[in-house]
């Protein structure tokens, strides 16, 4: 009798095991710039926007060692009047590489354009098919980004569904949200809009297979085979190359550069000759931006 409550157990908290949510979302609100007397409502803001981000959004099965490492840092820049804020927002998420303790930033993009009303009263709720507040609209609409981000780098093309997703809540915040900024193509070229148009445009694929290629037969093969990890990082990076000439100025090849700058420079630091000197052209003609780091791979 007890080995049998002994294995009911143990299949119970496997189960809980495999429902964990699929984030671990740190959250931050910095509030130094807003003037407002009662302070403790921006403990309750960053308070509620982790219990929103830390919930379930899949029915992907989840051990809680595979949740996925990300981070809000809202920065609130205005309150034009009381319970509306303004803010940029830095999202990033992270993947461990195979066999290290080494983590990729995986995405990283900052949003210029939030615009929301909370206030105590107000319950920060989502709904599948219908738009209930600019707030959780952004917020889950970047949960569903880093999801299937995550996916494509674990499985080809393995985002899909959360695009459709991500998608699906931007289409709504556009038709019945009330004009908030950040879900329209005429609003900039850098925004929530552009971000999910690269991810399903079909011409994007190549970048998308990129990030699966770079990561699972990349980085996770850096441990064991350097030289064959780096052929996979170049092969990605050839590909992103020839994207940037179809698409110059794209969101989500901007976006990459900002999340995997540094980390390149250390991935062909030690590269033979031959393969620092095609990364090195490559990273200066794509991402010039980050020019002055990537010159350390001119060094012999």
């Amino acid at each position: 009798m007890l080995k049998k409550v002994l294995v009911m157990l143990l299949v119970g908290l496997a189960t809980v095991a495999a429902k964990a949510q699929e984030l671990q979302c740190d959250v931050v609100v910095n509030s130094e710039q807003v003037q407002y007397t009662d302070r403790q409502l921006f403990t309750d803001m960053q308070t509620r926007i982790f219990e929103f981000m830390n919930r379930r959004w899949t029915d992907q099965p989840y051990r809680s060692e595979e949740r996925i490492k990300c981070r809000l840092l809202i920065n609130l820049t205005e309150m034009p009047q009381i319970g509306t804020f303004k803010a940029n927002v830095q999202v990033v998420s992270v993947r461990p590489a195979y066999g290290t303790a080494y983590e990729s930033t995986l995405f990283s993009f900052i949003d210029k354009d939030w615009t929301f009303l909370f206030n105590d009263a107000q319950p920060l709720d989502f709904a599948e098919n219908s738009f209930t507040s600019n707030l959780s609209s952004m917020l889950s609409f970047y949960a569903y980004m880093i999801i299937g981000m995550d996916n494509d780098s674990f499985g080809k093309m393995g985002g899909s569904t959360a695009y459709d997703r991500a998608r699906s809540i931007l289409n709504l915040a556009s038709s019945q949200g009330g004009g908030y900024p950040g879900w329209k193509p005429f609003e900039g070229n850098r925004n929530r809009y552009w971000m999910i148009d690269n991810l399903q445009d079909p011409q994007f694929v190549p970048f998308r297979e990129g990030i699966y290629n770079m990561h699972r037969q990349g980085l996770d093969l850096m441990a064991e085979n350097p030289e064959q990890g780096r052929k996979s990082v170049l092969t990605t990076l050839q590909a992103i190359q020839r994207l940037s000439q179809q698409k110059p100025g794209a969101v989500l090849i901007r976006s990459f550069f900002d999340a995997k700058a540094d980390e390149l420079v250390n991935v062909f630091k030690a590269a033979a000759p031959a393969d620092k000197q095609q990364a090195y052209t490559i990273l200066s003609q794509v991402d010039p931006t980050n020019n002055s780091k990537y010159e350390v791979l001119l060094q012999r």
